[in-house]
């Protein structure tokens, strides 16, 4: 799976779920090894959008390989689990990352 292939599966996966609720938040995934990059998550007003660009004034950023970063959106990895066993990093707000792993595992 290249990079373009694997922002529009995120893409798709943010299309299933309802964020009509859900405050401002930007995230930014820093995906590591081969084949990897960097792209934002933003919630506004009730939408999430996946761009494949650094966010400057972001909530936090996400650091995980590809693989690991599969499993947590099909919901296979648990993201405190991911996080505690170090297979995830957090740079930032962590309040906001675990409400975003919270609204991709509830939406799996």
């Amino acid at each position: 799976m290249t990079f373009n292939e694997l922002l529009e599966k995120v893409r798709i996966t943010l299309d299933d779920i309802d964020f009509t609720y859900v405050p401002f938040m930007a995230i930014q995934i820093n995906i590591t090894g081969k084949d990897g990059g960097v792209f934002y998550i933003e919630i506004k007003d009730g939408k999430a959008t996946a761009e494949p660009y650094e966010y400057i004034d972001r909530s936090c950023a996400l650091t995980i390989d590809r693989t690991n970063f599969l499993k947590l959106l099909n919901g296979k990895l648990d993201p405190v689990t991911a996080y505690t066993t170090g297979k995830l990093k957090v740079d930032g707000d962590l309040a906001k990352a675990l409400e975003f792993s919270r609204l991709i595992k509830n939406n799996r």
